[in-house]
């Protein structure tokens, strides 16, 4: 796939490309860019549909190594000490791109990462069954073009109840907008099959999962099996930030992002 690839950047040192949630792009890392430009050269790479990244167009249902295409692109040429930071929907992202770079990936970030598929293939039954609605509900609404109904849904599941009431109107339309790419990477996250024994064999050592111990229940069961899979990973849980911590609350996750990358494990 040949795609004209959009990314911020910043900094200079070792590559560090960091990769968004749904329903954000780039500029979520304004804040941890800042805080890592200093040592690295920093990329904020925009997936499929964010940003100047074309949106996805192709009629098959699209799949992580596209996304992850999306990533190899944004890293800078010649770069083979690189270092992966991925938000949710990114987090499998730079997950897939991880397992395709090897040992050009040095360490690699997951904050909340939502493999969802994992959980079918585990039997967490409650947990996959509320990821499932929430996918049949984007995809319905998309269907017959309520893009609003999915928003305050998408809005309120991963950010607390009331956090679309309490969205500014412009922001609403803002957010809905940025919500149609969302209608194909639940295919990308739904449809993968790697298991979470290949995962903990594929990625680095040197790999940080963070997440909310209170966060909901299809992320907290990921995280389990993940934790189970590769106890030798690094695993940090920071309680209050919530799934939108990346956005909503920097100062508690970038403090552990820039430790762990410039830390010498």
């Amino acid at each position: 796939m040949e795609t004209a690839v959009d990314f911020l950047q910043a900094g200079a040192g070792p590559a560090v490309v960091l990769v968004h949630s749904s329903v954000s792009g780039a500029r979520q890392w304004r804040r941890l860019m800042d805080d890592l430009k200093g040592d690295f050269h920093v990329r904020a790479v925009n997936l499929l549909g964010y940003g100047k990244t074309p949106p996805w167009m192709n009629a098959r249902s699209q799949t992580l190594d596209d996304q992850a295409r999306v990533v190899e692109a944004a890293i800078p040429h010649g770069a083979d000490d690189v270092c992966l930071v991925g938000h949710s929907f990114g987090g499998s992202v730079a997950m897939k791109a991880a397992a395709r770079l090897g040992a050009r990936v040095r360490k690699l970030v997951l904050f909340e990462t939502n493999p969802f598929y994992l959980l079918q293939q585990n039997g967490r039954v409650a947990a996959y069954a509320e990821a499932v609605a929430l996918r049949d509900l984007v995809k319905e609404c998309a269907a017959r073009n309520d893009w609003e109904a999915a928003a305050a849904r998408f809005a309120d599941y991963w950010g607390g109840a009331g956090t679309w009431a309490a969205t500014p109107d412009d922001r609403r339309a803002a957010f809905m907008l940025a919500l149609r790419p969302n209608y194909f990477e639940w295919d990308a996250v739904m449809n993968e099959t790697t298991s979470a024994a290949d995962w903990a064999r594929a990625l680095p050592r040197a790999t940080l999962l963070i997440s909310d111990p209170k966060t909901v229940l299809p992320i907290r069961d990921i995280e389990a099996l993940l934790r189970q899979a590769a106890p030798h990973w690094y695993h940090q849980h920071i309680a209050g930030g919530g799934h939108m911590a990346p956005l909503t609350a920097p100062q508690l996750v970038n403090p552990l992002i820039v430790a762990f990358l410039r830390g010498a494990g």
